[in-house]
């Protein structure tokens, strides 16, 4: 065997979505900030996620995710979440992989059965509370960044759909909200080509109608994501959703979106349909579940926010050594449309 650029992966996932995690292999890239580091590698070492997630070594149904050493003093560890179109701030499902894969490999003990994990995310510091028990993370709950509204109740003119009412969110990420039954969505799984096919249009038309910058970082400007939400129900007394997003280039986020559940509970919020402290349980396309409530209100750069809590649970999937050979024709991988739409 010969190969090059080994590269050690922690295969993980959470609540059926897939989440990858670098432990060893690749170094933290330069910066002063972890939203720098994140930069510097999409700009000087995308190759990584390339090999990673493209054909033939991954697929377009994962993430990949790289613990690095925080920036942030107070923080455990540093994570670089790369989506197989983006480089992106922060994800709910990618922390609860990476904090568990951290945690269960050793890379941060096990502190009882409460351990505290600060994570240097480039959206910001997040705090995890990982509930441990006999070796084993049964449940990541994390205070996630303040998120908040960018546009509400606008209009927007879709290809083949005509003029539609959407919503625009950020909660780690940006996400353009629709109400699925607007458009005749069950949020069932056989609807999952079809979602995807439609949410990429409501993306690309909302990117281009409602330009969306956060007010703090003039990074984060990109509508990433589309999130189809279901309509509001009482599961035992608590308030309730079904959603699905669409993760570019196309396909369905298998859990219910850490940082999709975080933009929908900061519009709810703004709506008077969730109020500070009440539980919220959003389900995902699979029917897994975050639970959910909001902690505090907040203000980022003059605009009124909430500070979310979401709860999830991860379980590791296997461990694996990459590498190329030198003479494979496809170092940094393919994408073909058949699965990966674009």
């Amino acid at each position: 065997m010969h190969l090059t650029r080994m590269i050690t992966v922690v295969g993980a996932h959470a609540e059926g979505e897939v989440g990858r995690v670098i432990t060893g292999g690749v170094f933290r890239p330069k910066g002063s900030t972890m939203f720098e580091c994140m930069v510097a590698m999409e700009r000087d070492s995308s190759w990584i996620r390339d090999m990673l997630l493209y054909d033939p070594r991954g697929s377009v149904n994962a993430a990949v995710n790289l613990i690095t050493p925080p920036i942030d003093p107070r923080a455990d560890i540093g994570m670089i979440v790369m989506e197989s179109d983006y480089f992106v701030p922060m994800s709910g499902s990618n922390l609860i992989c990476t904090v568990t894969v951290a945690l269960e490999t050793g890379i941060v003990p096990m502190a009882g059965p409460s351990t505290i994990v600060r994570v240097d995310t480039p959206a910001g510091l997040v705090e995890v509370e990982a509930d441990c028990r006999d070796g084993k993370c049964r449940r990541i709950t994390f205070r996630n960044i303040p998120s908040f509204v960018m546009h509400r109740d606008r209009q927007v003119e879709v290809d083949g759909l005509g003029t539609i009412r959407v919503d625009v969110a950020y909660g780690g990420m940006i996400y353009v909200i629709v109400n699925a039954e607007d458009l005749g969505f069950k949020l069932s799984r056989d609807e999952g080509r079809r979602l995807v096919e439609i949410g990429e249009r409501i993306k690309q038309a909302s990117a281009v109608q409602l330009p969306s910058v956060h007010p703090e970082n003039p990074g984060i400007h990109t509508i990433n994501q589309t999130l189809f939400a279901g309509p509001l129900f009482r599961d035992g007394g608590v308030l309730a959703s079904k959603n699905a997003v669409v993760v570019s280039p196309g396909r369905i986020d298998r859990c219910p979106c850490g940082t999709g559940t975080s933009a929908r509970m900061a519009l709810l919020h703004a709506r008077g349909e969730l109020k500070v402290g009440e539980a919220f349980k959003h389900l995902s396309i699979i029917d897994t579940e975050f639970q959910c409530q909001i902690l505090e209100t907040a203000e980022v750069g003059g605009v009124a926010a909430v500070v979310p809590q979401v709860s999830g649970r991860a379980w590791l999937t296997g461990i694996s050594n990459y590498g190329i050979d030198p003479e494979d024709p496809f170092p940094n991988g393919y994408r073909l449309s058949d699965t990966w739409f674009r």
